[in-house]
């Protein structure tokens, strides 16, 4: 159940992953994230608990966006800078995006994209991208209610797929 203080409104935060209270969050909502069916399925890993925040802050270009109503967090973007060669400008990669399940539907995934979109605006970059698993409908319909769409440079040649190679 999400607590909604009278009058709390929703706001959003660029984390600083050396804050206390932002890295306990946002280690809960990547806990809470991992344990779902979307993600991993199981616990946050323990090397992660221990050594995220301190990457995550040493990373160029790595940022967070929390979500909160009043003091309760309740959603978490982590975002990478990086560069789009066709637009000849910088990107913000969207890596990972949580909302706590009670708190869907509440306008939290909007208001963290729209805090990422004005950091990428301060940046300078062309565009935000993020990958969507193909049957997160619910993160779909969301995404595209930011104005997100699939990535395609000719629809003749189909949607751009995200793989991956583990090293």
């Amino acid at each position: 159940m999400i607590d909604k203080p009278e009058g709390a409104p929703l706001t959003t935060v660029i984390a600083d992953y050396r804050d206390r209270k932002h890295g306990a969050d946002l280690l809960a909502m990547m806990d809470h994230y991992s344990r779902d069916p979307f993600g991993a399925g199981e616990p946050l890993a323990d090397v992660c608990h221990r050594e995220l925040l301190g990457r995550l802050a040493e990373f160029p270009g790595a940022f967070s966006v929390l979500a909160y109503r009043g003091e309760e967090v309740l959603g978490l973007t982590n975002c990478f800078m990086g560069f789009s060669t066709f637009q000849c400008k910088p990107l913000v990669n969207i890596h990972d995006v949580v909302v706590l399940e009670a708190a869907r539907g509440l306008g939290v995934c909007t208001a963290m994209m729209e805090r990422v979109a004005e950091v990428a605006r301060e940046r300078g970059c062309g565009k935000i991208t993020l990958e969507v698993l193909e049957k997160n409908l619910p993160a779909q319909a969301a995404y595209r209610k930011c104005g997100f769409k699939p990535y395609a440079l000719d629809e003749a040649f189909g949607q751009a797929e995200f793989w991956q190679r583990y090293l």
